[in-house]
């Protein structure tokens, strides 16, 4: 059963829906706003309520927006009112580049042990403040409160991986064809970084990106997302505790002014790269304005991932790997399974094993120790789900496990399996972004590799095979950028995350830090 709100005080019910004079005239009133912050820290129940930032923030200070405007941020799970962000505009982004560009005059020329020494300690904070980053992201994402601390686990390791990684940004000597010049090559950060990022890793997202910007001495500007603005913030709150200096962060919160602060922060000439991660469509938008003044940038965007099980693979092995891959996070990841295609000598087996595991699931409030899988962020998706489901049994598929929304407050859909879904299937055609795994038939290894490269992203791709052969021939033609063979999990901050075809431009973990850095020759003459 979903659960129902908690009880909320009518002190913050008429903070978030009051009009805008009313929230400012709130803020005026010392003691009333103090109830109000009292309120919201007994929402949140954190162990240090100082670490939910209700400002954005910019050259080190907590702020509002200067028409005063707010975003209201709910609890996907329950509709509950978390608190409210600015809603910044043009105006703001141009303060935030303008804090970055002149942060970076000293921040870009640290030592690489000193920017070491304070990733490390922003690593640790990470780790101490653990249960209360999960919560946050628990409360305004919907994730299941473990998932949510295995995110912040995930994330934290970032700001240690890229810690190490500032102390290993080695140049180089290149061989001179003449005697009396010697060739040296040294990295230097790029600049200021604009930093966009979704909201189903509300943490992480910005972990992957921001560690390495700040490894390489890049100074940053960032957007999240308005579904998930504080886990960002919360971070922000640590990199200050860490030493990070004023400037260095800022985070810009908007939702209504998304486009003219999107530009702001792609066609800025302060601004010298750009970061994102979220769709395709979005992607070449933002693709599109940092190319007028040729940036460098990094883009993770959508996929649309074929997980495919061979007649030969271990099964049980194989509904494990598709239940980690397709239903992590109720399905809201880049890389889950979307095309779930199985060999016709095993797809009854297969099918009953998995459709028997994922009728174990229980749906509800991430909080709860015995939910597994949470609700989907917004009304939004729900209607994307459920139309994807409705298509498909339109087209002849069988509804095993699942297949509607969950009654009751907040966005909840049943963890589904279809079976007999055509290719045509709008399944095999759009990444889905929910908790439902769609299973085509096929028959032989050729035709399976012709439907799983049938798509214009390629950012993951998983298979199940015990032969050696077709483990090697099957990894080399699928047209991604990751593969997963034998298992559904691939992520972590040692490997090069990204894809190819429209699914993206350049790597993020791994030697990502080389994203934030450009090479200069010297060429040392007169010798």
């Amino acid at each position: 059963m979903v659960p129902q709100p908690l009880p909320f005080s009518q002190a913050l019910r008429g903070l978030v829906k009051a009009p805008i004079a009313t929230r400012q005239s709130s803020r005026s009133n010392p003691s009333l706003w103090y109830r109000m912050a009292s309120t919201n820290a007994n929402i949140w129940g954190l162990q240090d309520p100082s670490l939910i930032k209700q400002q954005a923030y910019i050259d080190g200070k907590w702020v509002n927006a200067q028409e005063g405007g707010t975003i209201l941020v709910t609890n996907p799970a329950t509709n509950e009112e978390l608190g409210t962000v600015p809603e910044m505009g043009v105006m703001e982004a141009k303060s935030a580049i303008a804090a970055a560009g002149k942060a970076f005059a000293s921040w870009g020329k640290t030592t690489a042990r000193h920017r070491h020494d304070i990733l490390i300690k922003f690593y640790s904070l990470m780790q101490e403040h653990n249960d209360d980053l999960a919560r946050i992201i628990t409360l305004e994402n919907g994730k299941t409160l473990s998932e949510a601390k295995g995110e912040n686990a995930y994330s934290a390791s970032f700001m240690e991986w890229y810690a190490e990684e500032a102390v290993r940004t080695y140049g180089e000597h290149i061989p001179s064809p003449f005697t009396n010049i010697r060739n040296v090559v040294i990295k230097q950060p790029v600049g200021v970084v604009s930093i966009f990022t979704p909201w189903n890793f509300p943490s992480t997202m910005i972990a992957r990106k921001l560690g390495a910007a700040l490894a390489a001495g890049c100074t940053a500007v960032i957007k999240p997302p308005p579904e998930t603005p504080f886990s960002a913030l919360a971070l922000a709150e640590l990199s200050r505790r860490a030493g990070v200096p004023d400037g260095v962060i800022n985070i810009v919160t908007t939702q209504k002014n998304i486009i003219e602060v999107g530009r702001e922060m792609c066609e800025s000439k302060i601004v010298k790269k750009v970061s994102f991660t979220g769709s395709t469509p979005v992607a070449k938008s933002l693709y599109g304005m940092a190319a007028s003044t040729l940036k460098k940038i990094s883009i993770e965007a959508g996929g649309n991932a074929p997980f495919i099980v061979f007649d030969d693979a271990d099964i049980d092995k194989a509904v494990e790997g598709a239940i980690a891959c397709k239903f992590r996070a109720s399905g809201q990841t880049c890389v889950c399974a979307n095309r779930i295609y199985v060999q016709s000598s095993v797809y009854a087996d297969f099918a009953s094993r998995l459709a028997e595991k994922v009728a174990a699931f229980k749906v509800g409030n991430g909080l709860d120790e015995n939910t597994t899988h949470g609700p989907l962020i917004h009304e939004r998706a729900i209607s994307k789900v459920t139309r994807h489901v409705e298509d498909a049994v339109a087209r002849g598929a069988q509804v095993l496990v699942g297949g509607k929304r969950v009654d009751g407050t907040g966005t909840f859909f049943s963890p589904t399996v279809l079976s007999e879904v055509p290719a045509g299937a709008l399944f095999n055609v759009e990444e889905t972004f929910g908790p439902v795994a769609a299973l085509t038939k096929f028959e032989t290894e050729e035709e399976v590799i012709a439907l799983a490269n049938d798509s214009d992203v390629g950012l993951a791709g998983y298979f199940f095979s015990r032969d050696v052969g077709r483990v090697w021939r099957v990894a080399e033609a699928l047209e991604v950028g990751m593969v997963g063979t034998n298992t559904g999990l691939i992520s972590h901050a040692t490997i090069p995350f990204g894809g190819v075809k429209e699914s993206g431009i350049g790597r993020e973990g791994g030697h990502g830090i080389e994203e934030y850095l450009n090479q200069k020759l010297i060429a040392f003459g007169g010798i």
